[in-house]
């Protein structure tokens, strides 16, 4: 049977890797801009493998370049998350690329994509919230400048800061300072670790970024001292299962480790991290998850109350979505 309908819970969503391919086709032709090596004859986004992917992800990236870009991008984004049953969404928006981490210009593209945002509300019900991500392999020194970003907009719509990027690129203690920065303004944190890198990236994102979510951190599964450290101290894995087999990390989902973390006691979540790149939606991910590991209804309402009680949003929404989670299970 199809999840379509099913209320769901999405913490790692990158705005721009959830660009539709022919958004960002129509962007570039808007924009004169010949990006089409990016793309295969039937019009979806090519690459070889994870670090051609950020070079493909970098290029899509071109084709946004103003603040209207970026909340057209929003209504695009939301529209297809809310087709597929999603009423809440955190999704990762990089400073980098809206507006080269100039405060004054960062300000300019969160107006644009807060007012889409707020449109896809009243038409939708689907609730987005925003979470500052530094780029891990532009280095410490840009994550710093965006963690400023992050300062200078913390509130009710953005409500944390995240790192993505290369995973092998320098060490996660060199952000450290720009975490730090983050939780004085009252920001929530997670990092990306442990997706290809082995347990001691999500080690390290836990005693040196100190965050309360891990994004993917499937390599845990390597370590049984960490997996019961993640289950013992309540540390939420941002599970992106479609993305892990796509690009290779596991040959298939029975090989995935994502039931045995949970068995193993771990808050384990579901999202599609860069959906149209890995060929997913929340839907397939439900549907895939319920013919591989036998998860129904009651499984995918546990794990989507652990997103909900996880998400970084104000108590008042967390409540009124927890509601429409209990109330809508069907």
């Amino acid at each position: 049977m199809s999840h379509k309908k099913l209320p769901k819970v999405e913490l790692h969503l990158h705005l721009e890797g959830a660009a539709p391919p022919s958004f960002i086709r129509g962007l570039a032709k808007e924009k004169n801009l010949d990006i089409s090596r990016i793309f295969t004859p039937d019009g979806t986004y090519k690459y070889r493998d994870f670090l051609h992917f950020l070079e493909v992800y970098e290029a899509a990236c071109s084709a946004l370049q103003t603040p209207d870009d970026f909340g057209r991008l929003v209504t695009a984004v939301l529209e297809e998350s809310a087709a597929n049953g999603v009423i809440y969404t955190e999704a990762f928006i990089s400073p980098d690329f809206c507006g080269g981490r100039d405060v004054g210009a960062w300000k300019e593209y969160l107006a644009a994509m807060r007012e889409a945002a707020d449109r896809a509300e009243a038409a939708h019900g689907i609730v987005m919230r925003g979470i500052i991500t530094p780029i891990r392999h532009f280095g410490p020194e840009k994550a710093r400048e965006v963690a400023v970003c992050a300062q200078k907009t913390a509130g009710d719509w953005i409500v944390g800061l995240g790192i993505g990027g290369d995973e092998s690129a320098g060490d996660l203690a060199d952000f450290a300072y720009a975490f730090d920065m983050a939780r004085e303004a009252g920001l929530q944190l997670t990092a990306h670790a442990g997706e290809w890198c082995g347990p001691s990236e999500v080690i390290a994102a836990l005693d040196h970024l100190k965050v309360a979510r891990i994004g993917h951190g499937v390599q845990a599964i390597q370590d049984a001292a960490l997996v019961k450290r993640l289950a013992d101290e309540g540390i939420v894995l941002e599970v992106c299962p479609g993305s892990n087999i796509t690009l290779g990390v596991y040959d298939g989902l029975k090989a995935h480790p994502v039931k045995q973390l949970r068995d193993a006691g771990v808050k384990v979540t579901i999202s599609t991290d860069d959906p149209p790149f890995f060929h997913t939606n929340m839907t397939l991910e439900y549907d895939n998850l319920a013919t591989t590991f036998g998860w129904d209804e009651n499984d995918f309402r546990d794990m989507n109350m652990v997103a909900m009680g996880a998400a970084f949003c104000d108590d008042a929404t967390r409540a009124r979505l927890t509601n429409k989670l209990e109330k809508n299970n069907v």
